[in-house]
């Protein structure tokens, strides 16, 4: 396994699993099949494992748990989102990022994670109403106290990043970045490497359209959020799969598939990038990891860029309430 550099230092594999799926949001997961694919992911060299604290509503951290024991800790990176409010009911109800809440939840996903540590912390949302440097100070704190390694940020635009980061140096900026989503490189991507705080990049199959199997059928399961989602709905849908089956014949050129490009084409965006893979099942993992295999010339890149190009996608990538709630898509003077 390739590993890519953070800011600050730390070496992490250079693709990660994001776990999120395994817990919520994209309708049922078998328990067995997502702690065996976490084992496969390990196995292969995979160190990061993403979660969140609200992903099933601490479901996903004590699957985790379950899932490493026996593990050396020192042997995994588990990077952790905060700040997202649950109702009981499963619908979100507020981001929290103050300092006393800060604190708060990290000591609930030390002991569902049953670690003395989490390797990187991180709001899941920008809190409008906390200044960002009161949020990052806090985690700060508890990285002084050796709660907490490394600090992060989650859709965040560029002017909280240079706020946050002269608070406390960050280690990455985690966004969403694929072929289908590339806001990031007007300011986001160019002062990210201006500061030295490196990508995490989560949805680069598009949460499922690049994979070169969604369908209209795909989007009926009734408790798949992709179903609410803008891409996801009506005459964007057949827009956005036309997009994708440009790719095809690339792939075929390339004996790979659809997914093995789209993720290819994020690790050859530069070192600092580290694509997350939402895999709930070994085969996806398994797929996701050809991406290494294949070597994309400049030429090749030009071609998968002319096919879709960045204005080219039908609608945004969330609704408007939540796409209202990214401090990454807000106009901001850097």
């Amino acid at each position: 396994m390739l590993e890519r550099k953070l800011g600050g230092g730390a070496s992490i594999s250079a693709i990660g699993l994001g776990c999120m799926g395994m817990s919520d949001f994209y309708g049922p997961a078998e328990r067995d099949e997502s702690i065996a694919t976490i084992h496969a992911a390990l196995e292969s060299g995979i160190t990061l494992l993403d979660t969140g604290d609200f992903y099933g509503v601490g479901h996903n951290e004590l699957l985790l748990r379950d899932a490493l024991k026996g593990r050396q800790r020192k042997d995994v990176f588990i990077a952790v989102k905060f700040g997202a409010l649950r109702s009981p009911a499963g619908g979100f109800i507020g981001i929290d990022g103050r300092p006393e809440s800060v604190k708060n939840f990290l000591a609930y996903s030390l002991q569902r994670l049953g670690t003395d540590y989490i390797d990187l912390y991180q709001p899941a949302r920008i809190d409008p109403t906390v200044p960002i440097e009161d949020t990052v100070g806090a985690i700060s704190e508890m990285v002084e106290a050796g709660y907490v390694r490394y600090i992060g940020l989650s859709e965040a635009g560029a002017e909280t990043l240079r706020r946050a980061h002269a608070v406390h140096p960050l280690a990455w900026l985690q966004i969403e970045y694929s072929l289908l989503s590339r806001g990031i490189e007007e300011e986001i991507l160019p002062t990210a490497r201006e500061l030295g705080i490196a990508i995490t990049a989560y949805g680069v199959l598009s949460r499922g359209l690049l994979s070169g199997r969604w369908s209209k059928e795909s989007s009926q399961n009734a408790k798949d959020f992709r179903g609410h989602l803008p891409r996801f709905s009506g005459e964007n849908l057949e827009h956005n799969l036309a997009l994708v089956e440009s790719l095809r014949a690339i792939a075929e050129e390339k004996d790979a598939t659809i997914a093995q490009v789209a993720i290819a084409w994020v690790l050859a965006q530069g070192e600092d990038i580290v694509p997350l893979i939402g895999a709930r099942r070994q085969e996806r993992l398994e797929e996701a990891l050809g991406a290494f295999k294949i070597s994309l010339t400049s030429n090749d890149l030009k071609r998968i860029e002319a096919a879709i190009p960045p204005e080219a996608v039908a609608g945004n990538r969330y609704d408007a309430s939540q796409m209202s709630a990214l401090d990454s898509e807000k106009k901001q003077a850097v």
